[in-house]
Formats: structure tokens, sequence, C-alpha cells
């Protein structure tokens, strides 16, 4: 497998899609694919897969197609899945509580090793084995744990404090479910913005514009 360099955002992001894909089909039993197979069934087109996949290498035979197995081992390796990354959370109300309970991170390249929050009803109680703690205990966790990962599930404005907190202790990653803008203060922080709304919004415009084709 190749070194990665200098690959496209819009290839990252179709790599859990593959990755997932290939984990039902292994699922089914499925031992092999063609690229035109595979195609078809995520909706996508066979030169767009050999073209992401050549990013990393390449993958198939010709005249074989891939191994359903090994390209599910490769795409794992690539998003380093096998990896157990330390993650914290901040904010465990409805949003945190349900991400908490709701996503295997071990399956995903991380280990959830913290939960806080900052109101005196939440801190203490245990969510899916996790007591939560006081996020006064934010800064000297993460010195004394180093997590390289911090879930935001905060109003937008606690966020920006809280981030800064992180950022002195060492925390550069985010997966944030706030609306600041953590890259605009920390251009060198890694970012991943999940805006539910906007995917709302998404949906919004493809009801409307079929309704208007008279789909």
């Amino acid at each position: 497998m190749k070194e990665p360099k200098a690959i496209s955002a819009s290839v990252i992001s179709r790599l859990p899609r593959y990755y997932r894909f290939l984990c039902d089909l292994a699922t089914e039993g499925t031992i092999r694919i063609s690229s035109k197979e595979l195609a078809h069934r995520l909706g996508v087109t066979a030169s767009q897969i050999r073209q992401d996949f050549n990013c990393f290498g390449g993958f198939g035979q010709q005249g074989y197609g891939y191994n359903v197995e090994q390209l599910k081992k490769e795409m794992a390796a690539i998003l380093d899945l096998q990896a157990e990354k330390s993650a914290i959370l901040v904010g465990a109300g409805n949003l945190g509580r349900a991400i908490v309970c709701g996503m295997k991170f071990e399956d995903m390249g991380f280990q959830l090793s913290a939960v806080f929050d900052a109101s005196p009803d939440i801190i203490g109680q245990t969510i899916n084995g996790t007591v939560v703690l006081n996020a006064d205990e934010l800064t000297a966790f993460c010195t004394a744990h180093r997590p390289q990962m911090a879930i935001l599930c905060l109003p937008e404005k606690q966020a920006p404090e809280t981030v800064a907190l992180l950022e002195e202790a060492g925390v550069n990653s985010f997966w944030n479910f706030s609306h600041y803008d953590i890259l605009g203060d920390y251009p060198q922080a890694q970012v991943t913005n999940v805006h539910l709304g906007d995917s709302l919004m998404t949906l919004s415009y493809i009801i409307h514009q079929t309704e208007n084709r008279g789909i």
C-alpha cells in the first residue's frame, strides 16, 4: 500500500462508506466483487472507485476484481481503525448522552476515556458505563492522560472557552457538534464539524426539487 499523499477531502470522505459497505458484503459471505458491481451497489461510477483506490495504490486484479475481505482490511488500515486513539466528550446533555450510548468507538479507531459536564445534575451520573466528571477537572485530566481527540457537544457560547482549555492542554483534534468555528481561531487544529441542521436543510431542498419535477 502506497503512502497516501495529498489525498483530496472528497476522496477521504468516501472511504468510510466504502468500508461500511465492504463490512456488509463480508457479513453476507461475498468473497469478491468487481468495480462495476461495487459501483452499481454504491450508486457511483466504476471509474470513480478505481480512481479513489488508486490514490492508495489500487487493490484489484484485472479479470478478478476485489477480494472483499482483503479490501476491507486495506480500508481499515488506511482509516487507522485498528488504533485506539483516546477520546473525551465534553457536554453530556441529550446529544452527548446519545453519542456515548450509540457510538461504537472501538470500531472506529477510538476509545472513549472520559466524559465531562458542568451541570451538578449530570456530574457523577454513569452513562453507558462511564462516570461523568466535573468539567473543572478537564485541564488536569488532559494533562495527565493526553487524549488525542475531544468531542464537543456544547452550546456555541460555551465552546470557545472549552476549546481554549483543551488546546492549552495539548488537545488539537475535535469532533465538533457545536456551531463554534474552531478553525477561525485555531487554524492548525484538526476539526470535523457536524451540523445536524445542515443535513436537514439539504433534505428540505431535495424534497422541494423533487416535488417541483413532479416525481
